[in-house]
């Protein structure tokens, strides 16, 4: 099977996509501060814009997208035809694990920045006597989220390029055994037509 151009540059563009997202999710994290009511003695939090969780959840399915893509095409490795035996069978299955730990470990942080930064504190607490804490999203979560998105877009493409030059491989060695059977055939059945002729003339 032969790399194909539109597959590669739907995962790239889907995962670039998703690292913006995911980079705008890590800009723009939900803030808050503590402001006192104006009709009695209690304070609250006021939150800013949730502008990070829907880019947070854009950048999840992006990447869900992606991956599935790369996985229809493939056959998820194990489903699909069997790969000639060698170096290029080996850096599959390894490409395949760091694709699916990265994507893995990409998703897990989108999902729960996103989770908790769409999470606001509800309770009061009395002006000036309770210390009242506003729940936020710390920093750096996004931004793993990011970095494991670019580790999952390196890992696909490689995956990809090492399964389908392994999947060649085996077809073009098929073939090649194919040719070579074909060929010991053509000079048995060539042989055992000059020993009839031979026969004949005696």
């Amino acid at each position: 099977m032969a790399v194909s151009i539109p597959i590669v540059a739907i995962v790239t563009s889907l995962h670039l996509i998703a690292f913006i997202f995911a980079v705008g999710a890590e800009r723009r994290r939900s803030t808050a501060k503590i402001v006192p009511d104006e009709y009695d003695e209690r304070t609250y939090c006021v939150y800013g814009t949730d502008a990070s969780t829907v880019y947070g959840l854009a950048a999840f399915g992006l990447l869900v997208v992606s991956q599935t893509v790369l996985n229809v095409v493939t056959r998820c490795l194990c489903c699909g035809k069997g790969l000639v035996t060698g170096s290029s069978t080996t850096w599959t299955v390894f490409f395949f694990v760091f694709s699916w730990t990265t994507f893995l470990g990409a998703e897990a942080c989108l999902l729960a920045g996103s989770a908790k930064n769409a999470y606001h504190t509800k309770y009061r607490g009395i002006f000036k006597v309770d210390d009242l804490s506003c729940a936020t999203l710390r920093k750096g979560v996004f931004a793993a989220g990011a970095a494991l998105t670019l580790l999952s877009l390196a890992g696909s493409s490689l995956y990809y390029w090492a399964h389908s030059k392994a999947d060649t491989g085996g077809w073009e060695k098929h073939r090649n055994e194919g040719l070579d059977m074909s060929s010991s055939n053509y000079g048995q059945h060539e042989q055992q037509e000059q020993q009839t002729s031979g026969f004949q003339k005696v």
